[in-house]
């Protein structure tokens, strides 16, 4: 029965039933092809709606069996992926017996297809079809993720989609897209494209271009050498060595070289200024592991390979072998397989290059001479290279582009873009988009005679584009008005283009045809064999580029299929046990720029397997882990846990193996080598980069244990890996004599300190100091100081877990709690000082000059500072002398009204202002603490999953988020001179005496009734206690002097600069946190004097208090 109309999915009727039906399934096809990368939705969707072209396909066959959707593929399918397609479907509906294998929705489409073909089919057709479908969405995804890879980006979104599909010329006529897609504003950002590359640059394009060349090397290898291998009735072995030479030796030293360069990247030292690579060359040039080169430029480049191979290819029977592999792949093997031999020697060259100008931009002492001595150890083979290079091929013109299988998106597209206008602006009559439009590279140019054209043309060759010119004799003629060089006579695209190969002829020689959809052809001729090999090179490439692609990701595929990665049995090696809901959970999502998945919980030993893991390293992942581990494991049994993922046994042989073993035969090579290559090897890489993390940033682990220090040595001294051994050990060696020596402070700024100011109190005159008597200033700066000391000085393990709140609080968290009971006294102080001065004139004066300091404080990004003196002014004591205040000049009431705003609706004046100043500054940190506080009662643990309690890592990491925004001001000192006695008065600061916490809250609270007893119209008369002027020195410094930043006096908050520091608010992860605390909305209303004061008292502002009292109540007292 036939439909009686063609089904149109795109229908108001229709297309609600199919719109988002396979978007979800095709999210996980792509996660399954690129699982480190990601997709938009509408990116998916613009998937969809290819595969519903491809669906209304397939059906306007109206097919009954498998057969009939078979041949409709057969038909309608480009070749190779119609073969690659219908393995997939055949393999779908084999495995369809035990299980369902496929991700996209069968069960859902199958009574769907009801409606569009006007019957129902059964389900191995229904099932036939979307196996097809996946396949096709599966090669889009890839081909998309390959592009996206090598742009450096981590999404896939439609235009990604759409720009890739543009260069695959399969996927082109399978869905006929003849829509224009912009290529140049795909065009990532190079670095440094405003001026010369840095050697981080360098070496990050380097490691890419490396990949890059790996995959062409493999395309030789697994593609073009495996077809000879394969048949060896017509190959003999000493056909394969002529052409391929001694390729699998150069593959083999270029994996061990991206294999130490990526080392070396992961391994970089926080202090050093780029990755180290030059021991990467020294090392291999030393063995002389570069050599291979030389042989291979000898035989590739010699008479006797042009020869062999011209012979071989004129075989009969050698290429009816190659046309039966795939269309096309007879002319990629004599074509392009010779151009892809030259690559190696093209790819040694380069490294001469590059060595020089990693040399140049060495910042390391050590480098350099790796560097130095790496160019001298290959000095022999460069001039040898460069000898054979030059006697057997014409010197190359500067900019003339060498031949590569792939687009070098590692180098810069700009350049790419310049050449493609230079080159339109040279053609006169260009019509339509531009070239950079529709191309993304500039490929080839020469001359070719045009059949049937009496002059030869100039031809220009781009990735999508072949365009013929002839040359515009106008533009010589003296006086023309027209400056192109070329006038415009054919455009071809090559999509919609064939390259046929011609054999000479008495008519034409050295010929070579394009042939149109509509079966017009264009016969080209070169000038001599070697230009038709170079224009067929790069044609025949362009043409069957995404075709060999193809066949090497299938081979690929197929050996990693057949070789598995085999891992040590879980009952030996705890680390081997697989990845189940019981041991590890992931969070949906997946960090932004890498892909990599982000850990929401797991077992201790998972994490330590992640922590190390084999396929990728997670610096994020090692720095939040060894910030937070001492919350569910101690540092003794971390080491223990590393030094067991270290040791790793071999796998088990399999009884099949110990059958060949006894035989003779070795089963296990292969699988061994790649096991120790793939696994054992950057396992142990990356432990002992969590080592050197470990020590670099967590050295108080090792300070507080000899043991663990010593049973850390004892191990790392028994590894192999030299380098990265020393590395640890140096930095070991540093920090012991730190701890020996003390911290060093010589840092060198660009200008002096200011001077010390002074006021009454001169210096010596310890006596008299106090905060009358001393500069305010002066104080501002010294209490800056030693908060900034105090501050810099806290560590994340003192935080992680809420310990200062524990019992060995002491022990835990000493510079947290010195930094908590410092800010107690000070804002006690600055109390005492107010309401002990009972002389309105004096207590005015203090109170003035109280919030002097408080601008100093400001000026100087003394946050914590500011925030200790509004919490003085706000305590209950303070608060209540209505008197004062009102005798308080109008400005200096409003500078203090500005800054109780700070604290005022979560601090979210105070994070704003925080964002936008440069460091130096001490921030508040009471907000640090109530954060972590909340995140910690409002998240578990553990987290339960079938049974097992799972350690939640998110809420760890959570709390490392918060250490991390600490930490970004830890870094940058003030630019002032310590003044050792002020600080020495402001350090032993002991406002309450004797007095217990209850007697001195009492006595502030009784001494300013006593000076204001409520509800007094005049406050009472008290004579002055003090003989000295009670007016201010003001707070401009009496002396022109530098500031006390690095850069300039600091502005103040109204008139500061732009923020150069990345700050993620708190704030802003407060309503993610789930907390059962509640907290008062009030923060200015007075409290009550009570009992319960703690040091907590000026660190925390009202509105936290209530939360934190019954958490902290004892944590000081």
């Amino acid at each position: 029965m036939q439909p009686q109309q063609i089904y149109d999915f795109s229908s108001d009727e229709n297309s609600h039933k199919w719109r988002g039906l396979f978007v979800q399934a095709l999210r996980k096809v792509q996660l399954q092809v690129h699982p480190n990368l990601s997709a938009k939705e509408g990116a998916l969707q613009h998937i969809e709606e290819l595969i519903l072209q491809l669906l209304n396909m397939l059906c306007m066959a109206q097919p009954r069996s498998v057969q009939d959707v078979e041949e409709r593929v057969q038909k309608t399918f480009p070749h190779p992926i119609d073969k690659w397609a219908i393995a997939d479907a055949q393999s779908a509906i084999e495995k369809r017996k035990r299980r369902n294998p496929l991700l996209l929705p069968v069960d859902k489409i199958h009574p769907l297809l009801k409606e569009v073909l006007g019957y129902k089919i059964d389900y191995h057709v229904c099932l036939y079809i979307v196996a097809v479908l996946e396949y096709i969405s599966a090669d889009i995804l890839k081909l998309a993720g390959n592009y996206v890879g090598n742009i450096r980006h981590y999404e896939i979104s439609q235009q990604d989609i759409k720009v890739s599909m543009c260069a695959d010329k399969v996927l082109m006529d399978m869905f006929d897209q003849d829509e224009d897609i912009g290529l140049v504003s795909q065009c990532t950002e190079e670095p440094s494209s405003s001026g010369e590359l840095t050697y981080d640059d360098l070496v990050r394009l380097e490691i890419a271009e490396e990949r890059q060349y790996l995959r062409e090397l493999d395309l030789i290898i697994k593609v073009f050498r495996h077809h000879f291998l394969f048949n060896n009735k017509i190959f003999t072995p000493q056909d394969v060595e002529v052409i391929f030479s001694n390729i699998l030796d150069i593959h083999e030293l270029t994996v061990k070289l991206l294999g130490l360069i990526e080392d070396a990247v992961e391994m970089t030292a926080d202090g050093s200024p780029h990755p180290l690579v030059g021991s990467c060359f020294e090392d291999l040039a030393e063995e002389q592991a570069f050599d291979p080169y030389e042989t291979l430029s000898q035989d590739i480049l010699s008479r006797q390979f042009r020869e062999h191979f011209s012979s071989l290819m004129a075989r009969p029977t050698v290429g009816l072998y190659f046309q039966s592999i795939a269309e096309g792949f007879k002319e990629a093997v004599q074509y392009v397989l010779p151009q892809l031999m030259m690559v190696p020697v093209y790819h040694c060259l380069h490294y001469f290059e590059l060595l020089q100008q990693l040399q140049e931009h060495s910042e390391e002492q050590d480098d350099r001479e790796c560097l130095k001595q790496a160019i001298t150890a290959l000095l022999n083979l460069q001039c040898s290279v460069e000898r054979i290079y030059t006697k057997h091929l014409p010197r190359r013109k500067p900019g003339e582009p060498m031949y590569r299988l792939y687009s070098r998106q590692v180098r810069s597209k700009q350049l790419a873009i310049k050449r493609m206008n230079e080159i339109q602006k040279s053609i006169d009559g260009w019509e339509g988009k531009d070239i950079g439009q529709c191309c993304s590279e500039f490929i080839l140019e020469g001359a070719l005679l045009r059949a049937g054209a009496k002059h030869e043309r100039h031809n220009f060759l781009f990735d999508g584009l072949m365009i013929s010119c002839k040359a515009n004799q106008s533009s010589r003629l003296p006086g023309s008005g027209s400056g192109a060089e070329f006038r415009l006579k054919e455009k071809f695209v090559l999509r919609k283009v064939r390259i046929v190969d011609r054999e000479d002829s008495a008519e034409f020689k050295h010929a070579f045809e394009l042939v149109g959809k509509d079966e017009n052809c264009v016969v080209f001729c070169a000038r001599s064999a070697e230009e038709k090999g170079a224009w067929m090179a790069a044609l025949v490439t362009l043409q069957y580029r995404s075709t060999l692609d193809r066949m090497l990701d299938t081979v690929l595929q197929h050996e990693e299929q057949a070789q598995p990665l085999r891992l040590p049995s879980p009952e030996l090696y705890r680390f081997a046990v697989h990845d189940s809901e019981e041991n590890i959970v992931f969070e949906d999502r997946v960090q932004s720029k890498t892909g990599i998945p982000i850990i929401k919980a797991g077992t201790v030993v998972k994490l330590i397997e992640r922590l190390t893991y084999h396929m990728y390293a997670d610096p994020n992942f090692v720095r939040t882990f060894l910030t937070t581990y001492r919350s569910f494991c101690k540092p003794q049994e971390l080491l223990g846990l590393l030094i067991d993922r270290i040791e790793i046994p071999e796998p088990e042989p399999t009884e099949a193996d110990k059958q060949a073993l006894w035989n003779g035969d070795q089963p296990m090579a292969a699988e061994l080598q790649r096991f120790r290559r793939e696994y054992v090897q950057p396992v142990q890489l990356r432990v002992l980069n969590v080592f050197r993390q470990w020590v670099e940033h967590h050295f108080y682990d090792f300070e507080n244990d000899p043991e663990l220090r010593g049973r850390l040595e004892e191990y790392i001294s028994s590894k192999s890996m030299r380098k990265w051994v020393e590395s640890i050990n140096k930095i070991i060696k540093r920090k012991m004599q730190t701890q020996s020596n003390g911290v060093s402070h010589n840092i060198t700024f660009e200008s002096p300190p200011p001077p010390i100011e002074w006021h009454i109190s001169r210096l010596g005159q310890t006596d008299t100091f106090d905060l009358m008597t001393l500069h305010p200033i002066e104080i501002a700066r010294q209490l800056t100081l030693l908060e900034s000391e105090l501050y810099r000085a806290v560590r994340p393990s003192e935080l992680v877990g809420s310990v200062w709140t524990k019992e060995d609080k002491e022990n835990n968290s000493p510079n947290l709690l010195r930094m908590i009971r410092h800010t107690t006294n000070l804002t006690l102080w600055f109390e005492k000082c107010i309401v002990e001065a009972e002389n309105l004139d004096e207590r005015v004066a203090v109170f003035t000059r109280v919030i002097e300091i408080l601008q100093v404080f400001q000026e100087l990004n003394n946050f914590n500072g500011v925030l200790e003196v509004v919490s003085a002014i706000n305590s209950v004591p303070v608060y209540r002398l209505d008197h004062t205040f009102e005798a308080v000049p109008e400005r200096k009431k409003r500078i203090l009204e500005e800054a109780v705003e700070l604290s005022q609706d979560h601090f979210k004046k105070y994070l704003a202002k925080l964002k936008s100043i440069n460091p130096p500054c001490v921030p508040f940190f009471g907000i640090y603490l109530t954060n972590i506080l909340k995140t910690e009662e409002g998240n578990p643990d553990f987290l339960k999953r079938h049974g097992k309690e799972l350690i939640n890592f998110s809420k760890r990491r959570k709390v490392a988020e918060i250490t991390g925004e600490i930490q970004q001001y830890q870094n940058q000192p003030y630019c002032l001179k310590v003044q050792q006695d002020i600080k020495r008065f402001f350090e032993n600061l002991n406002p309450m005496g004797s007095l217990g916490e209850k007697e001195f809250s009492d006595y502030l609270f009784n001494k300013s009734q006593e000076i204001e007893p409520r509800n007094c119209k005049q406050p009472p008369r008290f004579p002055r206690k003090t003989m000295y002027p009670l007016k201010s020195p003001g707070i401009r410094p009496v002396r022109t002097s530098t500031s006390g930043t690095l850069k300039g006096h600091p502005v103040p908050l109204e008139r500061e600069p732009p923020h150069k520091i990345t700050f993620r608010s708190i704030a802003e992860t407060e309503h993610e946190i789930s907390s059962t605390a509640s907290v008062p909305t009030s923060p200015n209303t007075p409290t009550p004097p009570q009992s319960a004061t703690s040091d907590l008292i000026s660190v925390f502002m009202e509105q936290d208090l209530l939360y934190l009292m019954k958490h902290c109540e004892q944590c000081i007292w």
